[in-house]
């Protein structure tokens, strides 16, 4: 690999499943600005032209929810080695903030995200496809403590939320994407071993 082509991974799996630790885990293994980051939650539509609480009805696990073409756009150009401006999201009102978040390119790309290996344009940029897989409940109950902690919810709206939308947009659409992996980490981010394995499958691949 050179310096002129970055190495791009994917990292899928539900919400909660352990994603951002397995991305995590890359950032410690690529120091420094070798590595460039893109979470797919920075990349949800703008509908600023909604209300509130029309916004809050909208099922934000379905592949609709998201603006791709400004996500490919990003993935390509740090690619070519370009900058990008991502979006910054705020869960609480459900919308784009002003402000936009300077990402440099580096020599690994990693778009993590519950819907990255389902969108079929944006698979084909990966050379490496990771799916994160977690039991349902291990999933509802982090999703549940995140939600309630970081993004302002109450529990009963998460549960709703859940049975609604998150779960069958999951049997719709993430968890038949795992077909596509490269590598599947059961039992989500904290599968040491499994871990250990796929960190040392980068390295040999960064190697190359």
């Amino acid at each position: 690999m050179t310096d002129r082509s970055p190495f791009l991974i994917g990292v899928a799996g539900g919400s909660g499943s352990g994603k951002t630790t397995v991305a995590e885990r890359l950032a410690t293994l690529i120091a420094g600005d070798d590595l460039a980051l893109l979470r797919l939650d920075a990349y949800y539509r703008h509908v600023e032209e909604l209300s509130l609480e029309e916004r809050a009805a909208v099922n934000y696990d379905h592949p609709d929810a998201f603006d791709w073409p400004l996500l490919l756009e990003h993935v390509r150009a740090l690619r070519r080695g370009e900058p990008v401006e991502v979006p910054v999201y705020d869960f609480a009102t459900y919308a784009r903030l002003p402000e936009r978040q300077l990402v440099r390119p580096g020599r690994v790309v990693v778009v993590e995200g519950i819907l990255v290996l389902y969108e079929p344009e944006l698979r084909e940029q990966f050379d490496l496809r990771i799916f994160v897989d977690t039991d349902a409940d291990v999933r509802f109950i982090r999703r549940l403590e995140r939600d309630v902690a970081q993004r302002e919810r109450t529990v009963q709206s998460v549960i709703d939320q859940y049975l609604a939308t998150v779960r069958p947009s999951h049997l719709q659409f993430i968890e038949p994407s795992k077909r596509y992996a490269d590598v599947i980490v059961p039992h989500g981010g904290l599968n040491a071993a499994a871990l250990d394995v796929l960190m040392a499958r980068v390295r040999e691949l960064l190697a190359e």
